[in-house]
Parts: C-alpha cells; sequence; structure tokens
C-alpha cells in the first residue's frame, strides 16, 4: 500500500497524550508510522485534514451482532425491517441488506463503518453457537470482531469448580476459547441460567444461593473463573452480566460481585441495568443507585464497565440470560425464542419498546447517563447501548450529544415523567464530556480493556484505523456523518458513502494448555453432547 499522509488535522488520540493537537498523521501498509525522517519524502496520496478533528476509529466492547440468537431476533422482527426506510439498496461497493433494531450482516459492517467505527465484540456466544457466529462474521464487512464466549453456566467449568480444581478451570477455558475461536469468557447470570433449565425461578438467582445440583454458588463461579483468566493472562479476562438483571434492588448483588473479583482486572457488562434500587420485585419503587456503584469503581481502577444506555424506541432483548428474556416476554406480551445450549448456556430473546412517558423506561435512559457523568475516569466506562437490548448501536451520536450539551440534556430530562427527577441525580449534575473524554469512551478505553494494542490509538505500530470528522457544535450530527473513515490504510467511506468493503479479521485467543488433560474434557463431552468432540473445535 503506498504511502499515505493525513495532513493538518485537530488529533484526538488520548493512549499518547494527544489532546485536540495540529498535525499530520502517517500510513504504509496498513499500519501507522513515525513521521519519515526524511523531509523530502511525499506521500503518494495526502488527505488535507485542515480544520478537521481525526481520532482513532471506534471500538465497541459490548454489542450483538452475529451467532444464533441474533439470527433468531431478525426472523421474530420482520416488522422492523419492511419499507424502503428499513432496506439498503445494492450499489457499486455494497451488497443490500435491512436495517430495524437487528440489522442483517451486511447493514451492520456498513453502518458501523458509517458511524466512523471500526471494530465491534459481540458479548454473548454459546460456544456450540461460535461457529454460527464466525459464519456470520465473515458477511459482515468494514470491520474487525471478536466474540466472548459463555462460560458461567458451562457445566464442565462448575463441576471444575465444585471439585476445587483451578488447573483444570484453567486448561478448560484456555482449551474453550482456542477451540471456539473466541476472545475472552463471558459470564451471564452465573449459575441462574443452570437454574432456569430446572424452574421459574433464575430471575431472582442470588450470589449465595446454591445452584442446584452442585455444591457451589455463583459467587464461587465468578470467583473462580475472574481469577483463572487472570492467571491464564488473557487481554480481556473476563465479561461479567450479573445475577439479577432489571430487579429493582439488584444493585445490592451488583456491588457484592464487584467485591468477589477482589482485585482482580474484570469488566462489568450494561452495568445500566444492574445499577437499580428500591424493593425487590417491586418496580414501582424503582431509583437509581449509581452514585454508589460509580463510588466503588472510582475507588478501584481494576474495574471497567460498559454502560448498556437504554434509548427511546425499539430494542429487541436478546441475552444469554434466558430468565430475564421470559420475564420480558410476559411483561409486554411480546413474541419470543428461547433456547435451552446443551450443557453451556441459555438465551432469550422478545422485541421491546422503551416510552419515554413510561417512568422505569425513563429512569433506565437517566440511569445509563449517569454511569458516564459519575464515574470520574473516563477509561473506565464505556460507550455500549447493549445492542440492541437498550437500544441501537446507531444512537451513539445521539448519547455524544447528551454528554457534550448540558442544556440538551437538561431538556430531555424535563420532558420524562416528574417522578424520574425524583428517583435520580441526573438533573444535578452538570458535567460536560470533552472531545478527548469521547475518544476514550468509544475508542481508546475499550481497546485498552480489550487488550488490544493496535487499536485505540494513533501511534506508530497502531493500525491504520481512522475516523475524520467534521466539527458542529450540533455534537450528534457531527458523529452522524463522518467525514472519511479509513480501515487498514484504506478509504472506506467518505461523505457519508461506502467506498469500499474490506473483511476484516476475526480477532481471538488461543492461550496454551495442558494437552494431557484434554482427553478428560473429551471422555466428559462423549457422555454429555449430541456432537462429537472431533467435530467441536472450529478449524
Amino acid at each position: 500500500m503506498p504511502l499515505t499522509k493525513i495532513a493538518n488535522g485537530t488529533i484526538y488520540d488520548p493512549a499518547n497524550g494527544v489532546d485536540g493537537e495540529v498535525g499530520d498523521l502517517w500510513i504504509e501498509d496498513g499500519r501507522i508510522i513515525a513521521a519519515p525522517a526524511n523531509p523530502a519524502l511525499r506521500a503518494a496520496k495526502t488527505i488535507d485534514a485542515t480544520g478537521l478533528v481525526v481520532m482513532p476509529g471506534g471500538v465497541d466492547i459490548h454489542c450483538h451482532i452475529a451467532g444464533p440468537a441474533t439470527n433468531a431476533a431478525r426472523i421474530i422482527t420482520p416488522d422492523q425491517r419492511r419499507g424502503a426506510g428499513n432496506v439498503l439498496p445494492r450499489t457499486e461497493f455494497t451488497r443490500s441488506g435491512t436495517l430495524g433494531s437487528v440489522p442483517s450482516t451486511f447493514a451492520t459492517g456498513y453502518k458501523y463503518a458509517g458511524l466512523g467505527y471500526t471494530t465491534a465484540f459481540d458479548a454473548a456466544i454459546a460456544p456450540l453457537g461460535s461457529r454460527h457466529a464466525h459464519l456470520e462474521f465473515a458477511d459482515t464487512p468494514c470491520i474487525d470482531k471478536g466474540c466472548f464466549i459463555l462460560m458461567g453456566n458451562n457445566q464442565y467449568a462448575l463441576e471444575a469448580i465444585e471439585a476445587n480444581d483451578p488447573e483444570r478451570l484453567r486448561m478448560f477455558i484456555a482449551w474453550l476459547l482456542g477451540a471456539t475461536k473466541g476472545y475472552a469468557p463471558k459470564l451471564v447470570n452465573p449459575g441462574g441460567v443452570e437454574v432456569w433449565k430446572q424452574s421459574s425461578t433464575a430471575r431472582g438467582h442470588g450470589l449465595d444461593d446454591p445452584i442446584p445440583g452442585y455444591a457451589i454458588t455463583p459467587r464461587a463461579v465468578i470467583r473462580e473463573i475472574v481469577a483463572a483468566a487472570n492467571d491464564l493472562g488473557l487481554p480481556h479476562p473476563s465479561h461479567i452480566h450479573c445475577n439479577q438483571l432489571g430487579m429493582p434492588g439488584n444493585w445490592r448483588t451488583t456491588l457484592a460481585t464487584m467485591e468477589a473479583v477482589e482485585s482482580r482486572r474484570a469488566h462489568f457488562a450494561h452495568i445500566q441495568f444492574h445499577s437499580y434500587g428500591g424493593g425487590e420485585g417491586d418496580e414501582f419503587s424503582m431509583s437509581s443507585r449509581v452514585r454508589d456503584l460509580a463510588d466503588y469503581v472510582n475507588a478501584h481502577p481494576n474495574l471497567t464497565v460498559d454502560v448498556g444506555q437504554v434509548m427511546f424506541g425499539d430494542a429487541v432483548a436478546m441475552t444469554g440470560d434466558g430468565a430475564a428474556g421470559y420475564f420480558l416476554h410476559k411483561l409486554y406480551g411480546n413474541r419470543w425464542f428461547n433456547c435451552d445450549v446443551e450443557v453451556e448456556a441459555g438465551c432469550g430473546v422478545t422485541p421491546i419498546e422503551y416510552r419515554r412517558k413510561s417512568v422505569v423506561h425513563a429512569l433506565q435512559w437517566a440511569i445509563g447517563l449517569e454511569w458516564y457523568l459519575l464515574v470520574d475516569n473516563p477509561w473506565q466506562v464505556m460507550m455500549s447501548t447493549d445492542h440492541p437490548n437498550g437500544g441501537s448501536f446507531l444512537a451513539y451520536p445521539q448519547i455524544i450529544r447528551l454528554l457534550m450539551d448540558r442544556e440538551f440534556r437538561r431538556e430531555t430530562v424535563a420532558r420524562c415523567p416528574g417522578t424520574v427527577r425524583e428517583r435520580c441525580i441526573l438533573g444535578d449534575l452538570d458535567r460536560e464530556y470533552t472531545l478527548g473524554e469521547i475518544a476514550i469512551i468509544t475508542r481508546s478505553g475499550p481497546a485498552r480493556a480489550l487488550g488490544l494494542k493496535q487499536k485505540g490509538h494513533l501511534g506508530p505500530g497502531a493500525d491504520a484505523d481512522v475516523t475524520i470528522y467534521t466539527p458542529n457544535e450540533n455534537y450528534q450530527e457531527m458523529f452522524e456523518l463522518p467525514r472519511m473513515v479509513l480501515k487498514a490504510g484504506e478509504t472506506i467511506v467518505d461523505q457519508g458513502e461506502i467506498r469500499a468493503t474490506p473483511a476484516g479479521v476475526a480477532l481471538h485467543n488461543a492461550p496454551a494448555f495442558d494437552v494431557e488433560r484434554l482427553p478428560e474434557v473429551e471422555k466428559w463431552f462423549e457422555s454429555h453432547y449430541s456432537l462429537r468432540f472431533k467435530h467441536y473445535a472450529l478449524t
């Protein structure tokens, strides 16, 4: 690839301490390089970025864009994908696709690129669904992608924890990531999904409630898997969806879970859904307890969170937490999909709509924004809508405006039910994000939390994933339409139009493990699965 120069841009590169400095970037063979020592050296291509904002490509640490559950969500929401406004026509550079809350594979890649995002991680793939997920990744252009592998209810992992055999657990996690081409362990309602398979009480399964059939609790599952993943040196050691998602009073369980990981690195997913005060099971008493949880995060730099921001409008609850999916289906009376994934996991999918006039929905919206504004260090909080659970990733520009424009935020709060303002402190928060802080929560922070040393920054050696924006006092408009997006140094978006559709790469980890213990897994596997062991791993 010829030498490319991005000239005179206003650069925001927080990982390298650059905050709005005018300068040049040099690109060669898909990577950022140091400025050539020979000042007379001329670039084969120069992009004039005078007056424009230059940032690394966006990194989405938590979304749901591939795999069996995503495909089920597409199937049960045909109404969201019909009509001219929800159909992308084929062009010289793109294939046709559909939008809605869960876009088709091609549309997902195009729309992420259109927002300036170049990397996204699917947050919950059952090991048996990983082949499906990677096939869909291959049809999702323009972005690099990876997936977190569900382990918090895997029966082999539960048996290893019950046997107090940390070496066996480490071996299994390492083998499973390699076999599924996964990136990190994911814990969803640890132990609770196993309860859900046997009863109707899993949504309220607490951290210290016993797991049926095992002499352990969810606390032990969290503690031991987080410890094993840290001991393996994984770049992103664990991604945790706490127990009791969405339940009033669940903030206590969330705080206890944060304490359970002790001093180890851990990431807490869609934290908004786990930050509710009030009486257990009483949605009418629901309130915000973000302040208490954010204070704990502020005091513990080993922890990071993504928000799971709720946005008003159509969404789809799509989760490895089947109990939560069933509850929402009963609550709203919508069609739903549920699946028990053999001895590995479960899932629930149902369409939902967040309404501004609903006290609960508006409070969820406010609680998410409180998280951004109450975590002191922006490196510890990351943008997400838990796409499509809280809303579409296409809402990110509106969230950015809500964070950067205090008056716009206040106007939006004023349109919510008055009860909401009594149950949270959002209306009292004056903080406004800077462009540098936006670069952290949408790019540099997620890349660092994921251990992606080649992403989220613009220093020498970084992937040449670059987004160029035209400044605008309306930050939503600014971030909705980048001036240009480069993927590995190639221009893929220019003035809002897709110009190229590179495949991107699948990011995964394959830690070393003791192969002498693998026959134990194979013997157990052959007696529990309907699939033969030799056909399980992706090649």
